[in-house]
Order: structure tokens, then sequence, then C-alpha cells
């Protein structure tokens, strides 16, 4: 691993509220129309790719203008979607870490082909994570660390069929050496009694929703 921080915009929601996140980025990616928010908001992605199905003529040239390399592909002969191109090239990277913006959004079907991208981040060793402007989503299978910000409830939800050994310290809704099966939600919505809590598992794949309501 380099150490280096890739955050990807791809064509999903995206706001004001991804700024920050930008602005701590280390390298850059605009995956298709997420290319165009960047360009826009005065950032260079350092590499911009996808299909660009989604864009005019004239807001491709402006990407192809604004990024620091480009990578075009033919909309029908492809087998990845654009975000799993600029998610592989950025695993190419070796970073330490790889944020996905605009990952969610209308479409559910991409929404949760980038949730699946997660657990190949994790077989890499790479820390991912996919943030809107009322979620935060990771994926773990082993100890974690959570810590409290702006967001109000956690839950957590299985990956695989099954996670067991849950324990859970620091939550308002304790959980110890519990398991959690596909089609349970007995993970939802919990609370940070305090500043961090600690999710311990023994197996399985578990997803960390960190979300809140729309003011």
């Amino acid at each position: 691993m380099n150490g280096k921080r890739i955050t990807i915009v791809t064509g999903g929601i995206i706001g004001d509220w991804a700024l920050q996140e930008l602005r701590q980025a280390d390298l850059l990616i605009g995956s298709d129309r997420g290319a165009l928010f960047l360009v826009r908001q005065g950032f260079k992605p350092d590499i911009s790719l996808g299909d660009f199905d989604s864009v005019s003529d004239d807001e491709r040239a402006e990407i192809q203008a604004g990024s620091k390399d480009f990578l075009s592909c033919d909309p029908i002969d492809k087998d990845l979607t654009d975000t799993e191109m600029a998610f592989q090239w950025a695993l190419e990277q070796k970073p330490a870490e790889i944020k996905l913006l605009g990952a969610l959004g209308t479409r559910f079907d991409h929404s949760l082909a980038n949730i699946h991208l997660l657990r190949r981040g994790l077989e890499h060793g790479v820390s991912c994570k996919i943030i809107d402007a009322y979620n935060e989503v990771v994926l773990i299978n082993s100890l974690s660390v959570i810590t409290k910000g702006r967001f109000t409830h956690i839950s957590l939800l299985p990956l695989s069929l099954e996670v067991t050994g849950i324990t859970l310290h620091g939550f308002v809704y304790p959980l110890r050496n519990a398991t959690l099966t596909i089609g349970q939600s007995l993970g939802i919505s919990n609370i940070l009694q305090h500043e961090q809590g600690r999710i311990e598992l023994e197996s399985g794949y578990l997803l960390v929703i960190q979300s809140k309501d729309p003011e």
C-alpha cells in the first residue's frame, strides 16, 4: 500500500456535502457524469473514465479538457459498470483508502452493485467506504471501532448468508455473541452511547451503515 487516499465520484446523487471529502483526497477519479461534477466544482480529476453515455458531446469535451487523464470506452462492448471500472483502477494504485461518492442514487441496481464493491476492497486489504448526504457504508469482517460523527443511527446488515459472534460494546442496544442472517432486521437503527463503540465478530461479512434522516 502506498498510503494514498483515493476518492471516486460517480454518477449517482452528489452535492455540496461532497466538497469536504474531495478536499481530503490525494487522487480524484471521475466516473462518467461524476467527472462533470468534479470539473464544474473546480477540481481536476487525476483520471476521468467511463463510457460517458450520460453526458452530451459538449459536456464530454468539457470533462476531457478538465482532466489530467481521460479514458473512454464503448458503452455496448464492455462488461463493467463505469463505477466498477473506476474502482478497479483505484485498486490497482494500491491505496490505503478508497471513498465512493455518488455511488448511491435512484438506480437501486447500481447502488447495490456499488455496495458489493466494498467486499472486493476488503479482500484487497483496502479501507473502503460509500458516503452520501445521509449515509456512510463500510463492510467489515473483523473487529471495528465506530466513532460518532454527523450520523445518528448505526445499522448492521449481513452481506454473507450469516455473520456470527457479533458482540457490541458502547451501543444502546447490545448484542452478545449474536448471529445475523440475511432477511433479519435485528441490527437496524442502533445508537452509540458514547463517542465510540466497538463491533466484534467471528465470521462473515457485515455491513455497517451509519445514517441520519433529512433535516
